[in-house]
């Protein structure tokens, strides 16, 4: 009966419990590379596309803006930007944790452990 108990009390306290807002977000922008002569140039296309997306296509403060992945097709570069805020972080850090104890329990090496312990 205590475990009985103990189940309800616990499954009433993480239905009432209300889940913390976190924002994460995945954005594809594109540069025109037809312009762009040098090192400096590309950074600073860069950085002014980061801009544009961060004035017009999000309405919170990122706390870490990350260059997933870079493409060039033709004369575009294309760039997938992921963008969180802090709540995001912990929650992106979360779900990699469980990711890597799942690994474990499946029994998956794990890249980062020394060699000895494989």
């Amino acid at each position: 009966m205590k475990n009985f108990m103990a189940a309800t009390l616990a499954l009433a306290a993480t239905a009432l419990a209300s889940p913390a807002m976190a924002y994460v977000i995945e954005v594809t922008t594109s540069i025109d590379l037809t312009d762009i002569a040098d090192k400096a140039q590309l950074h600073q296309a860069v950085e002014a596309a980061v801009e544009d997306v961060l004035a017009n296509a999000i309405s919170f403060s990122p706390t870490a803006i990350t260059v997933q992945n870079a493409r060039v097709v033709g004369d575009r570069m294309y760039l997938l930007l992921l963008i969180v805020d802090a709540a995001g972080e912990n929650a992106l850090e979360a779900i990699a944790d469980e990711d890597a104890a799942a690994r474990a329990s499946a029994g998956a090496v794990d890249p980062t452990a020394p060699a000895s312990t494989r």
